[in-house]
């Protein structure tokens, strides 16, 4: 037996990754439709390799971004990716910032999360028939993976992104977005960052054992700061190729066992 840390092979689920599925990025391009005991995923799974590394593509309101956040089936979409064999998830976020020193155009490695999210399924031990895990509950004080949110922060630095290495992010249930008062409010619990998208997809990787980590992209201020331009859906073209980067050169850390724990 080898005395040093064996390794483990890495498959590398990525949900959202804008801009990935290109033959100069992604080799070995494959689509594979799957169904789950929850039903089907958000859209095709894309197979291939990054650098060498399997990944596997999944678009999380599809490729025409035509499902809202509230009917995306995460449970589903986890599912998939884990039989896949997927060891790692790492995901992509558009959220609006709640702290002045989060610019927009800025990137921030999540490490936390508020819930306020409403009509969810949010587990997979919810005890139905659909569910073969039965009922449980899981550990959730450090909800993202610490050796993988190491390994983004570590390749946006090289990269010489702007980038936090930390921040809580509080998941609305949208589509709406958030009134002047509630942004107020949400600054006070402490979050640094809005989305619609984060809960419960973390806390579904987490049931299922994956490592998973988030890069959220700034696009803006929220409503809080008044006399800022709105969200306009438009990523800058500097944000979307440094999106291209962080996953074009991320996956090539090492990764051993101790990742996995």
């Amino acid at each position: 037996m080898s005395s040093g840390a064996a390794t483990t092979a890495v498959k590398i689920g990525i949900i959202g990754g804008t801009g990935l599925d290109d033959p100069e990025i992604l080799e070995g391009r494959t689509e594979k439709y799957v169904d789950t005991p929850f039903g089907k995923p958000s859209d095709a799974l894309i197979l291939g390799k990054i650098k060498n590394v399997d990944c596997v593509l999944l678009a999380r309101h599809g490729r025409q971004h035509t499902i809202m956040p509230s009917k995306v089936n995460y449970q589903a979409n986890i599912w998939a990716l884990k039989e896949e064999g997927c060891t790692h998830v790492i995901v992509t976020t558009a959220c609006g910032s709640l702290r002045e020193e989060i610019q927009p155009g800025d990137i921030i490695i999540i490490d936390q999360f508020i819930d306020r999210t409403t009509v969810r399924p949010q587990t997979f031990y919810d005890g139905s028939c659909s569910s073969a895990r039965g009922v449980g509950h899981i550990p959730m004080a450090e909800p993202f993976c610490p050796k993988t949110r190491e390994v983004l922060i570590e390749t946006a630095k090289k990269l010489g992104l702007r980038c936090h290495s930390k921040g809580t992010v509080i998941t609305i249930e949208g589509p709406r977005f958030s009134s002047r008062a509630e942004s107020l409010m949400f600054r006070t619990w402490g979050a640094d960052v809005i989305n619609m998208t984060t809960v419960p997809e973390v806390v579904l990787a987490k049931e299922a054992g994956v490592c998973y980590a988030s890069i959220a992209m700034a696009t803006d201020y929220d409503c809080w700061k008044e006399h800022e331009e709105a969200f306009t859906c438009v990523l800058s073209p500097h944000v979307f190729y440094a999106m291209q980067d962080i996953f074009k050169y991320g996956p090539v850390f090492s990764f051993t066992a101790e990742t996995l724990k």
